[in-house]
């Protein structure tokens, strides 16, 4: 029988057709710590020159989770040590790699790695440095302007010389100290592992800015305190599980984003909170059940507003100007509390007019806030119940689709990653992008030099063909034409492989499809299943190879092309033979549904199978210590016995 791609699957590598990498970030959640380490394990196998595996993996949220992981005093070195290799595997990916790392602040956290005692962990963590300090896209000032000058400061003594500034009698100058303590702790984890223990009149610094954030203080007072303790956490100098950051510096922030402080307070303090809790799920727990928050969040939308008690003109004239920069904030710490949970991704999206809030979020006119509302969008639709629900009734699909018409790269990318995830089997969204000519668009992303975006072209497409009506698959075939398609094969990203062969294999289901496919682009498809199969590709791409000749088998008059092809027939009998279990057991569906008994022209098949020497490796395979394989030679041989 044809085999397509949906769970329950049978074979490792159909899981990575619909359900692509999820699997791998889902176990890094795991409350085993060995399960744990062994996913990390299995996704650095996963990940080692296999970009698309690569790019999956960044968009399903795999790095926070990594650089949380990386970085728990309670993780064991041997987890941190792993972590540290994937991470640095995913940095020799493609330069969006790099940027999607740099975006998730992973250098702080790779320095602070640098002050383990552990020599294998330590040298993980070069490596990584190594790789992300010598891309093009890494920005000058993480390499100079930015750490190089925090370090000239520190070298020089500037901690020392401006901490007794912070008892001085004048405001003034209490707050530049502070300032500047807030930028040289930024991102660096040498000054902000030495504030940690530095002494201002018998009291530590820690202890001085906890009191400088009291409700008491001023608020710009309150704020800048704030975010040294926040850079001071996300460096690794502080736990992010110590009360000065939990009941203290969490909830200072989270009053800044009250309706009582101002547009620029406002922004700073949701951004700084984003910051704070982005890479740890803990804090994104209890952020969301602080002081009502994300309700809190959507008085952002509404600034200022009609009955606002702004008198100034001036300021109400500013803060009309800068309203947009309150949605991005919003957007962002939305992203940040449901990056994880579950549970607070549903509170976010039953928030008063939320869905409709990311909807007008995708048309503005400002970059950063169309970029701040799709990254959340992206995010909401990790949910299947959200898909159904939420997704469909608000028909968010038709401003994505608007936003994939003309958008630079960095939006095209997380927007197109969206759309896979609306065009699942299971999202009533499906059919009208369906009509409102997706296929396209999607076509015309595959032919991009972005790789993302070609992964993410033929991925949606492949969720498409996904029991797709025969007219859709046509249109699929059309749009694409057999040129693209068969460029797309030779793409020399493993990641566009294996998608266009998840793509092929969808198209080729139930067997008027498959009939009807193979009689109009049946001699191309197997010219590049020959050339798949005989060239240097890894397991899984073989596997996934079969598996498309397994579907041509099922067809009636499909099956014909392999049989009357001897070197494919070789093939398939050199594949039963193989090392790899899973390769015999693809090869062998092939024969199964080649030798069916109930079909027509079944015994010339047998007979010509047994001439060929497949009934005796079947007879072998009959008494493998492999449970699978030893039950399916078992049930093919009884197809000769019937």
């Amino acid at each position: 029988m044809a085999c397509v791609l949906e769970a329950p699957l049978r074979m490792s590598v159909l899981s990575e057709v619909t359900a692509s990498s999820r699997h791998y970030v889902d176990r890094l959640f795991d409350p085993d710590p060995q399960k744990v380490l062994q996913g990390v394990i299995d996704m650095k196998n996963a990940v080692i020159g296999n970009n698309k595996q690569k790019a999956n993996l960044i968009v399903l949220g795999a790095v926070p989770r990594l650089l949380y992981l990386l970085q728990q005093e309670t993780s064991s070195t041997e987890l941190k040590t792993e972590c540290a290799v994937v991470l640095g595997s995913l940095a020799m990916g493609t330069e969006n790699n790099v940027k999607s790392l740099l975006d998730c602040h992973i250098i702080p956290a790779l320095l602070q790695g640098l002050l383990s005692p552990d020599l294998k962990f330590i040298e993980a963590c070069l490596r990584c440095l190594r790789t992300i300090f010598t891309s093009p896209v890494t920005p000058e000032e993480l390499l100079y302007t930015g750490p190089d000058h925090q370090t000239v400061l520190f070298n020089h003594g500037a901690v020392q010389n401006i901490a007794h500034l912070l008892t001085s009698t004048s405001y003034k100058v209490r707050m530049q100290a502070l300032k500047c303590f807030s930028v040289l702790a930024f991102e660096n984890p040498q000054v902000s592992m030495t504030l940690v223990n530095v002494l201002v009149d018998g009291e530590l610094l820690p202890q001085i800015f906890v009191k400088m954030l009291q409700r008491d203080k001023p608020i710009e007072m309150q704020l800048t305190s704030a975010k040294c303790l926040t850079y001071m956490c996300r460096a690794g100098a502080i736990h992010t599980d110590d009360t000065c950051i939990v009941l203290k510096t969490l909830p200072c922030l989270v009053r800044m984003c009250s309706k009582e402080r101002l547009l620029e307070e406002r922004v700073d303090g949701a951004e700084t909170l984003a910051y704070l809790i982005e890479t740890d799920i803990e804090l994104q727990r209890i952020a969301s059940i602080t002081d009502h928050l994300i309700a809190m969040l959507a008085d952002y939308f509404k600034y200022p507003s009609s009955v606002s008690a702004i008198t100034d003109i001036k300021r109400l004239d500013h803060d009309l100007k800068h309203a947009h920069e309150l949605r991005q904030a919003a957007f962002k710490l939305y992203a940040a509390l449901g990056a994880n949970d579950e549970d607070i991704r549903k509170k976010i999206i039953e928030t008063e007019n939320m869905m409709d809030r990311i909807v007008n979020g995708l048309s503005e006119s400002s970059i950063k806030v169309r970029l701040a509302a799709v990254r959340c969008l992206h995010s909401l639709s990790r949910s299947v119940q959200q898909l159904r629900t939420s997704f469909q009734d608000h028909a968010v699909w038709k401003p994505l689709m608007k936003v994939l018409q003309n958008a630079p790269d960095e939006i095209l990318v997380v927007a197109s990653s969206t759309l896979c995830n609306l065009l699942l089997e299971f999202s009533p969204s499906k059919e009208p992008i369906l009509e409102s000519g997706a296929i396209e668009l999607l076509c015309s992303l595959t032919q991009s030099d972005n790789l993302a975006l070609r992964v993410n072209g033929v991925w949606a497409l492949m969720n498409m063909a996904f029991q797709a009506e025969q007219k859709i698959k046509a249109d699929i075939l059309r749009g694409l034409s057999t040129e693209q398609l068969f460029q797309l094969l030779s793409d020399s990203d493993v990641n566009v492989l294996m998608k266009t062969l998840g793509l092929l294999r969808n198209l080729l289901s139930t067997r008027p499809h498959i009939d009807q496919i193979i009689s109009t682009h049946g001699k191309q498809i197997m010219q590049a299943v020959t050339l798949i199969l005989e060239g240097e590709h890894n397991v899984e791409v073989k596997e996934q190879t079969l598996c498309i000749l397994a579907n041509i088998a099922d067809g009636t008059t499909a099956k014909e092309l392999i049989m009357t092809n001897d070197d494919i027939l070789q093939k398939i009998k050199y594949y039963m033979s193989h090392s790899n279990a899973k390769l015999q057991l693809a090869a062998m569906f092939c024969v199964s549904n080649l030798i069916w008994n109930e079909e027509e022209g079944s015994q010339e098949r047998q007979d010509k199978l047994r001439d060929i020497g497949i009934v005796d490796i079947l007879h072998k395979l009959s008494q493998s210590p492999d449970p699978n394989l030893c039950d399916k030679a078992k049930t093919a041989l009884q197809q000769y016995l019937a």
